[in-house]
């Protein structure tokens, strides 16, 4: 037998000394905790089992124990002992809980989610927290790119769905991993995107969904610490951080950032009739929001939500963000739900939230790149008044406005505006500041881009919900038909409005967005919530005869003015608004809205147009946009330009003059948007240069 010494409570987690290995877990209500060593993942018994004394290896809230002799790669897990919480959960001494600190997981082989559920045993069943190195990600090597907000375009994908395809070109032991995602980064760097943003790479339970169904996006945490064994190239789970230091090391040799979605709002432990896994076997309190009665209080939508801002769940969620950051060296998160990490006791919304203030103040977590969703599904929706200065988060209104002005709805023309402009109506008046809103058209729930124009409703029977799952209300439009046309006529209007979707997300005010595959037509047959779809359905293709190249070439060339004219489309300070021109103004950027006539912007519920201009003082205008969702073609008058008008984008014409590789030369007082058309010029000395 091993000799123990009584160990420390820091650091979390599983960490090798030069005797063994320190064990240290929080368990504040316990009576007895038992450390049990495995021989491997798949044993079905402990080789030893360890009583730790509560006098003796105990601190506070944790328990703690050295074992000698104990070294990287040693299997373990705990035993908990204690009473039933009301609602008969709580401590349930029959399961073997992984580590919430631990990095890496074995045991899949022989794991059974069905019984971790009840009181029966699973000792044979069960996952095994593995010990491994901690070690620090090397910064000096590959620096972080650190692209500035004003910058940033992000991608948003999904590990296993990019490259799991045959065509993708990538090995097969390959295909659907974050080495397999490594071969494909020049593509992406081509594209002109700067930010990678990965769907839950974090382990969870495939087993955390319907009967015949797999949770595919990873929405259903088992670890906070480990990645998902599935993304990786090797079975060895002392593999899997070495696999995503070598992805984040490439993405940064390729001036790539790397955002992790991360979901610390709930677990794959669901609600009381859920499994006993990690968290709720150790400290079932501490780290769920729950009433009087025990009953979870659920506003996640998946059966439970933790509580963050308790003492324990707050230290264990800064922890495996400093895990990932300084260990794994990913250059930020995007918070899963993040506004219910606002709620303190009762649920009850927080403006100081303890967590968000420990990360602000955190010198390894405060200069990452952080967004949030601003809502949970408990309704609450703090946009303006997010409870976090460094925290940016999604703005749904972009979406929904956009989306509803190029669908030709009522009341939409003035709501554009005030989303292009930096959504000023939801920010008290004043456009946002640079790196607070991230806009997007699409993102991994809902329609993508080619099925936004596709589809007027949703077809997600594959699913086996009966269409019950996904969002209803999509703001879409299918021009006519409803899925795959041969219909030349409606073809061309869906090509048009991809364009004009795209090119309204990419000069809009704020930090833009794209998801998986938008840039070449992906789509998934309409279906709006893929989550539980491991096929082709939801996977990247490659084939060139299957992607939409002309949309590529025209995303890539959008980017390309994005960042050739950041001070103009992306300014740090936004534009005056001004009704008109003033003789004495100073060579400060001011803006202008404008209708088809000059100065007249056209707000009424009919309106289907609008248009903005770009000015440097008394100067001529810099930059003209034009606006036409209307079924009919319009003139719109121009302003005078600084200098002669060059045209960069045309979403009315073919590919590739609807962005050709050079601004063309424009004459004239007025110009003609076609119907369902965009427009953007520029004068001459702003052109000077650009070339796509």
């Amino acid at each position: 037998m091993r000799r123990i010494h009584l160990g420390c409570p820091w650091p979390l987690g599983s960490s090798v000394t030069p005797r063994g290995v320190n064990f240290s877990v929080a368990a504040p209500a316990a009576d007895r905790l038992e450390l049990l060593l495995f021989t491997d993942g798949s044993a079905r018994t402990p080789e030893q089992v360890i009583e730790l004394d509560r006098r003796r290896h105990r601190s506070g809230d944790y328990w703690h124990v050295e074992v000698e002799n104990l070294q990287e790669g040693c299997c373990y897990g705990y035993r908990a002992f204690g009473p039933l919480a009301p609602g008969a959960h709580g401590f349930r001494p029959a399961k073997v809980l992984l580590d919430p600190a631990a990095r890496a997981i074995s045991g899949w082989d022989v794991y059974d989610r069905v019984l971790a559920t009840g009181p029966s045993p699973n000792a044979h069943a069960c996952l095994k927290s593995v010990v491994t190195e901690r070690d620090h990600f090397d910064f000096q090597q590959h620096p972080r790119p650190r692209h500035s907000w004003q910058r940033t375009v992000i991608y948003e994908l999904h590990v296993g769905n990019f490259t799991n395809r045959s065509d993708s070109g990538i090995a097969a032991d390959q295909r659907g991993t974050v080495l397999g995602l490594i071969e494909k980064l020049p593509a992406l760097k081509d594209l002109g995107i700067t930010t990678i943003e990965l769907l839950p790479v974090f382990a969870f339970d495939p087993a955390d969904a319907p009967p015949g169904r797999d949770n595919v996006w990873g929405y259903s945490p088992l670890s906070w610490f480990t990645p998902h064994p599935g993304y990786c190239s090797s079975t060895d789970p002392l593999q899997s951080r070495h696999d995503i230091r070598r992805m984040v090391a490439a993405c940064h040799d390729a001036g790539l950032e790397v955002l992790l979605d991360v979901v610390y709002n709930h677990t794959s432990e669901g609600n009381r009739h859920g499994p006993t896994l990690s968290w709720r076997g150790l400290a079932d309190r501490s780290y769920y929001h729950q009433n009087k009665t025990g009953e979870y209080l659920d506003v996640s939508g998946c059966g439970n939500s933790i509580a963050a801002n308790h003492p324990i769940g707050r230290q264990l969620i800064l922890e495996s963000m400093r895990c990932w950051a300084v260990e794994l060296g990913v250059d930020g998160f995007r918070f899963d739900l993040g506004i219910e990490m606002s709620r303190g006791d009762q649920l009850k919304p927080l403006d100081q939230p303890p967590l968000f203030e420990a990360i602000e103040s955190d010198p390894e977590l405060s200069d990452l790149k952080l967004v949030s969703e601003p809502w949970d599904c408990g309704g609450l929706y703090r946009l303006e008044d997010f409870p976090a200065r460094r925290i940016a988060t999604w703005n749904g209104h972009f979406r929904d406005g956009v989306r509803r002005f190029w669908k030709g709805d009522d009341h939409s023309a003035w709501t554009m505006a005030q989303r292009f402009h930096g959504s000023p109506d939801l920010y008290s008046g004043k456009p946002v500041s640079i790196g607070k809103s991230v806009n997007f058209i699409t993102a991994h729930d809902g329609f993508t881009l080619a099925d936004l124009v596709s589809y007027n409703r949703k077809h997600n029977l594959a699913n086996g919900e009966n269409n019950r799952d996904g969002e209803n209300h999509n703001n879409s439009w299918n021009h006519g038909v409803e899925g795959p046309s041969s219909d030349p006529a409606v073809q061309l209007l869906r090509r048009r409005q991809q364009r004009n979707l795209l090119a309204t997300l990419l000069l809009a005010r704020g930090v833009p967005m794209l998801s998986m595959g938008d840039e070449i037509g992906r789509s998934q047959g309409g279906n709006n919530n893929s989550w539980c779809q491991d096929s082709p359905l939801g996977w990247m293709p490659w084939n060139p005869d299957l992607c939409d190249l002309e949309l590529k070439t025209f995303l890539q060339r959008l980017l390309t003015l994005r960042q050739a004219l950041p001070n103009l489309i992306n300014p740090l300070s936004p534009p005056r608004q001004k009704l008109k021109r003033q003789p004495h103004d100073q060579g400060d950027l001011w803006q202008q809205w404008h209708g088809v006539e000059l100065g007249q912007p056209d707000w009424a519920a009919w309106s289907r147009t609008t248009a903005t201009s770009l000015h440097t003082g008394s100067r001529g205008a810099l930059l003209w946009i034009g606006f036409n969702a209307y079924k009919e073609p319009l003139d719109f008058a121009l302003p005078v330009p600084a200098s002669p008008w060059m045209r960069v984008v045309d979403t009315a014409m073919a590919s590739p003059d609807d962005l050709p590789e050079e601004p063309e030369p424009f004459e004239g007082v007025e110009i003609e948007l076609d119907h369902h058309s965009m427009v953007v010029l520029v004068a001459r000395e702003v052109a000077n240069g650009l070339k796509f």
